[in-house]
């Protein structure tokens, strides 16, 4: 009689006990990621200018039993926060092994009317915001001798450019070459950099576009939309935080260096390489 061995029930999560940071993580794409890496069994840090928000969206995760979560209050443009922020995770985790560069935000308006301070701005929180984490967790990375994952949040403005987004799509733009020298100067140190570059999203920060957009383009929200936004895509479909969350988990997981400066495109088809 042949006695059947018993069946391994054990699952095993892509990200155990991995220490990931998520910036602007407190809503929208950055709260997808940092919820499924904890499903992953990644220990989170919630990264986020809106300290409130963040211990929010840590305590969801932890109410869910679903990994560890801290949160930490961190203007990404702002050195000595990113430099505390960071430095709290390792005190309480004891290293970064992920870092997504997610903290964004958008301007809408025609160059002829674009105020120094608002391009300045935008630059600062997609670029120096970039930099800076960068250069507080590659620190840890390398001393660790563990290597690690560094992933930014490009778009498909990464890629091509649209009107009336001069500043944001220069930032996305910026995002691809920081990467290709991350993953340069990490090699050796076994860190890797992707960006990841989405189509539009239905987050807040593509909501507030809507009625700006029609503005800018005297045409209605619904054509803005349709003949805008989701024009180019294959289905009229945008795309889903969980789209995005996914492509990052692939990424933070993805076992060795094959993939390493590359760039991946979610976006149902609106840009295709």
């Amino acid at each position: 009689m042949v006695i059947a061995k018993p069946i391994d029930m054990e699952i095993t999560m892509k990200l155990q006990d991995k220490v990931a940071i998520v910036t602007g993580s407190a809503s929208g794409i950055g709260q997808r990621i940092a919820e499924l890496f904890a499903q992953e069994g990644a220990k989170v840090v919630i990264a986020d200018l809106n300290k409130d928000a963040a211990q929010k969206a840590a305590d969801e995760i932890s109410a869910k039993k679903q990994g560890k979560a801290i949160a930490v209050k961190m203007d990404v443009t702002n050195e000595a926060e990113v430099e505390q922020g960071v430095a709290a995770a390792i005190k309480q985790f004891g290293e970064i092994d992920i870092l997504v560069s997610n903290a964004g935000i958008q301007h809408i308006d025609p160059i002829d009317k674009l105020a120094l301070a608002d391009w300045k701005k935008l630059l600062a929180i997609h670029l120096d915001g970039a930099f800076l984490t960068t250069r507080a967790c590659i620190r840890s990375m390398y001393k660790s001798g563990n290597g690690g994952s560094i992933i930014y949040m490009g778009s498909v403005h990464s890629k091509e450019a649209s009107p009336l987004k001069a500043p944001y799509v220069t930032a996305k733009h910026g995002l691809i070459g920081l990467c290709e020298v991350v993953a340069k100067e990490g090699a050796q140190h076994n860190v890797r950099a992707n960006v990841i570059c989405p189509g539009y999203v239905e987050t807040p920060l593509v909501k507030k576009q809507i009625p700006q957009q029609a503005k800018e383009l005297g045409i209605s929200e619904k054509d803005v939309i349709k003949n805008v936004m989701l024009k180019d895509t294959v289905d009229g479909e945008f795309t889903t935080t969980d789209d995005v969350a996914n492509v990052a988990l692939f990424f933070a997981a993805f076992a060795d260096k094959a993939l390493t400066g590359q760039s991946l495109v979610v976006s149902h088809g609106w840009f295709m390489q």
